[in-house]
C-alpha cells in the first residue's frame, strides 16, 4: 500500500511523500487494529527509500535498518527501541547484558498509535553505492563488517541477498529476515 501511495500521490518532494505516506499507512494499520479484536496491538517495524538525482531520501520507523555500504558501511537509520535510547543517552553500553536482553523493545512501530512519526533521512549517493534495507533478523545474526563482505562480493544482488539470509539463519536465525539490496545506477 505505501508503493501505491508513493506513485499515486502529486507530490514531488521525495522526503514529504515518505512521511505522508508513513503517516496514511499508520492510521489505516491502526484503524485495523483497534476495529478488530484478532489485530489489537499489532504494529509493524517500517523502512523505505528513494533515490533522486544523486540523493537517497530514506524514512524509518522501528529497528529495521537502511546501511549504505560505498567504501565502507554505514547505518544511515537509527533504531526505535529501548536500548538504543539509553545507548544514545550514554546510560548502557551496547555490549553490555542489560542491551542484549532488551533490544527487542520497540519504543516506535507503525500501528501502535494514531499517530507515529517516522525519522527521514537524506543521504547522497554515487553510481556503484549499495543500499541495503533490513529487518533486525538479519543484523542481530550478522555484523556489519561481515555484511559489509558479502555485499561487496562479486556475485549477483540476489545472490548477496541470498547469501545474508543464509548467513543470519546459519548463526541463528532468531527472526524474521527481511533484506532488500539495491544498487544506485
Amino acid at each position: 500500500k505505501f508503493v501505491k501511495y508513493a506513485c499515486t500521490t502529486h507530490m514531488s518532494d521525495p522526503a514529504n511523500i515518505l512521511d505522508s505516506g508513513i503517516i496514511s499507512i499508520n492510521k489505516e494499520i491502526y484503524d485495523m487494529a483497534i476495529s478488530n479484536k484478532d489485530y489489537s496491538g499489532m504494529g509493524t517495524t517500517f523502512v523505505a527509500c528513494s533515490i533522486v538525482d544523486n540523493h537517497v531520501y530514506i524514512a524509518n520507523v522501528g529497528d529495521s535498518r537502511l546501511y549504505l555500504i560505498g567504501r565502507d558501511i554505514r547505518q544511515i537509520t537509527r533504531d526505535h527501541s529501548y536500548v538504543e535510547e539509553m545507548y544514545r543517552k550514554g546510560l548502557i553500553t551496547r555490549d553490555s547484558e542489560e542491551y542484549q536482553s532488551k533490544k527487542n523493545i520497540i519504543t516506535r512501530a507503525l500501528g501502535s498509535h494514531d499517530y507515529t512519526a517516522a525519522d527521514i533521512f537524506e543521504e547522497p549517493v554515487v553510481p556503484g553505492d549499495l543500499l541495503l534495507l533490513c529487518s533486525d533478523g538479519l543484523t542481530n545474526m550478522v555484523g556489519d563488517d561481515a555484511i559489509f563482505e558479502i555485499a561487496k562480493g562479486a556475485a549477483s544482488l540476489e545472490e548477496k541477498t541470498n547469501v545474508l539470509i543464509e548467513q543470519a539463519n546459519e548463526n541463528g536465525g532468531q527472526d524474521n529476515i527481511s533484506v532488500i539490496l539495491a544498487s544506485v545506477e
